[in-house]
C-alpha cells in the first residue's frame, strides 16, 4: 500500500499529544479533519491505532508499534521535499533562551561579507528547537544544549560569554563593584520560566548554594526586570555584554560583575546530522572564524566556571 503522509502526520502529531484537539490546532485543521486522516490509516493498515475513551486518547500496541516508524517516514518525506531548492533559501536558523540574547551574537556573524543568508526566528526552549530541527522546518538552531542531546543532532560550541548578576537597586550587595556566587547565598535567585526548563540557572544555584528560588511565568523582559527592581532580596542573570537599552526599568536595578569564578554561558550551533542544508558549512566556518576573531571561546578553569 502507499502510505499518505498527511494521514501519517496526524498519526503522529496525535500519538505526541494523545490529544486529537491538540494535533488539530498543531496542523492548523478542524478536529474532525484529523479524526478522518486517522481514521483513513487505520482503514488502510486494517488495524485501531488508537483506543479513544474518556477525555484522551492512547495508542493501541499496533500504535506503539507504528509510531517510530511513521516518524522516519515523516522525516524522510520532509528532507525530500526540503531538498528541492534549498541552496536558494537563506539558512533557516532558530534560536532560544530567556535572559541571553543569541541574536546579538548571530547578528554579528550575519553581518560578516562571507556569510550565507540568514532566516532568524525564535524557539521556546532546546526541546521544541530540537523538535523543529528534526521535522525539517529548521535547518540549525543556536543557544545552550544539555543533555540529553538527540543522537541525530551535532553540534558546533560557537561563544562562552561571561554573565553578570542583576541585583534590586535595595539589594544590600547592590553597591559591590564585583560579587563571588558564594556571597548571593542569602538571596532568593529569581527565574523566568521554571527552573527545570532552565539548565543553567538550576545548576548554578545548585553548585553555589542557591537555595532560595523563584519562578515565575514568561511574561517578557519588561515583567521580569521590574519584579527584580521590586523586591530587594532577588536576583538573577544576564549576559555580561548586554547593551544597557535592553534592560527595561533599568534605573531600579543593578549590574554587578561575577568573579572569583565568573559564571560563562555556553552558546552552540545545531544541526541535523543528516540532509543538512547546502551553506550550513559556510555558516559554521563562519561562526568559527568570528570566535577566533572576539575571542569567544576563552576558557580558564581556575577563574571560570562552566557546567558540563
Amino acid at each position: 500500500m502507499d502510505l499518505d503522509l498527511a494521514q501519517v502526520r496526524a498519526f503522529v502529531l496525535t500519538a505526541e499529544e494523545l490529544h486529537f484537539g491538540r494535533a488539530a490546532e498543531l496542523l492548523a485543521i478542524s478536529q474532525q479533519a484529523v479524526s478522518k486522516r486517522i481514521s483513513g490509516l487505520e482503514n488502510a493498515l486494517g488495524v485501531r491505532l488508537f483506543d479513544r475513551g474518556g477525555p484522551g486518547v492512547r495508542l493501541t500496541p499496533y500504535g506503539e508499534r507504528l509510531l517510530g516508524p511513521a516518524r522516519r517516514v515523516l522525516a524522510a518525506g520532509e528532507a525530500a521535499v526540503a531538498s528541492v531548492g534549498a541552496a536558494d533559501r537563506p539558512v533557516r536558523v532558530d534560536v532560544w533562551g530567556h535572559l541571553f540574547a543569541p541574536m546579538r551574537t548571530l547578528a554579528r556573524i550575519a553581518a560578516r561579507p562571507e556569510a550565507p543568508a540568514l532566516e532568524l526566528g525564535h524557539g521556546r526552549d532546546l526541546a521544541s528547537v530540537a523538535a523543529s530541527l528534526q521535522h525539517h522546518e529548521i535547518d540549525a538552531g543556536f543557544g545552550r544544549i544539555h543533555p540529553p542531546l538527540p543522537a541525530d543532532l551535532a553540534h558546533q560550541l560557537i561563544r562562552l560569554e561571561p554573565v553578570d548578576a542583576i541585583l534590586s537597586a535595595d539589594h544590600p550587595l547592590a553597591g559591590e563593584p564585583q560579587l563571588r556566587p558564594e556571597q548571593l547565598r542569602g538571596s532568593v535567585l529569581r527565574t523566568p520560566g521554571p527552573l527545570d526548563r532552565l539548565d543553567f540557572l538550576r545548576r548554578f544555584a545548585d553548585d553555589f548554594d542557591i537555595r532560595d528560588r523563584v519562578g515565575a511565568a514568561n511574561l517578557g523582559p519588561d515583567h521580569f526586570v521590574a519584579q527584580i527592581a521590586g523586591d530587594p532580596r532577588c536576583f538573577s542573570l544576564l549576559p555580561a555584554d548586554t547593551p544597557l537599552p535592553e534592560l527595561p526599568g533599568l534605573p531600579g536595578v543593578r549590574s554587578v560583575p561575577l568573579v572569583e569564578p565568573t559564571p560563562l554561558y555556553a552558546w552552540s550551533l545545531l544541526w541535523r546530522r543528516d540532509d543538512a542544508h547546502p551553506l550550513l558549512d559556510a555558516l559554521v566556518a563562519v561562526c568559527v572564524r568570528q570566535a577566533g576573531r572576539d575571542r569567544w571561546l576563552e576558557y580558564d578553569p581556575r577563574r571560570d566556571w562552566l557546567p558540563e
